[in-house]
């Protein structure tokens, strides 16, 4: 059981003083009959909430898929440079939404953003082994050599180890248009794996995450609710 003007305000409905002012003027219902106090306990998740004739569609957390476009930070703020957050349409807003995991600035593809710490920190942890597929664009050509490299796992001059890479691309038809699929998401990672076999990163883009792909049908910067059946989809696994 919650009260009733923290459940609204999580949902992004309306602040706390709007919600007193409903109230005064009867607009909203719980189960039919009108709510009276702010503080009131319900089960947001059996009790239908109406806000002026219209049900409240309760959601606990938002899972949201994005098209991160280039040019802005995978990050909740930031005072001088657009961030994700800065994108949502008005309709998915709500506080306490991040990006789970970090896109560099230049990277683009599937970012999900949420309000759920528990479901970010197992799509983000080595432990679970969801892996993310990307598909970079190189400045110079990749073979099999190089391929065996990323695939054997390696470990930077400086101590950093990378666990081994999946390549999936059929780079001897197209030598300098890589995928790669890790399930990590260290620093600059991918980027720092090809740097490591002496080939620079012109683009980026993540196309999956587990067995979830990037909805072809948004535009970069464009972002939708993710289904039931998707959010299962990102725990799926990943194709060899």
């Amino acid at each position: 059981m919650e009260r009733l003007d923290k459940i609204l305000s999580s949902q992004g409905v309306c602040s706390r003083k709007e919600i007193k002012e409903l109230l005064k003027n009867k607009k909203i219902k719980i189960n039919g009959a009108f709510a009276a106090k702010s503080d009131m306990k319900i089960n947001p998740e059996h009790d239908i909430i109406e806000i002026d004739g219209v049900v409240l569609p309760y959601r606990k957390f938002l899972y949201i898929m994005m098209n991160k476009p280039s040019g802005v930070l995978s990050a909740s703020r930031d005072k001088n440079t657009p961030t994700v957050i800065d994108l949502i349409p008005d309709n998915l807003r709500r506080r306490n939404l991040f990006p789970a995991g970090r896109l560099d600035k230049d990277t683009t593809g599937l970012l999900i953003i949420t309000d759920d710490g528990n479901f970010a920190h197992d799509m983000l942890s080595p432990k679970k082994h969801v892996y993310k597929l990307y598909e970079a664009e190189l400045d110079g050509d990749f073979n099999d050599a190089k391929k065996n490299i990323l695939e054997s796992g390696i470990t930077l001059s400086d101590g950093t180890v990378f666990k081994p890479a999946k390549i999936h691309s059929d780079f001897n038809n197209n030598p300098r248009i890589v995928h790669i699929e890790i399930c990590e998401g260290k620093f600059h990672q991918v980027k720092r794996m090809f740097e490591y076999v002496g080939l620079s990163v012109i683009n980026l883009k993540r196309l999956r995450i587990g067995m979830l792909n990037l909805d072809k049908n948004l535009a970069p910067g464009e972002c939708r609710l993710l289904t039931d059946e998707e959010l299962t989809l990102i725990f799926n696994g990943h194709s060899d």
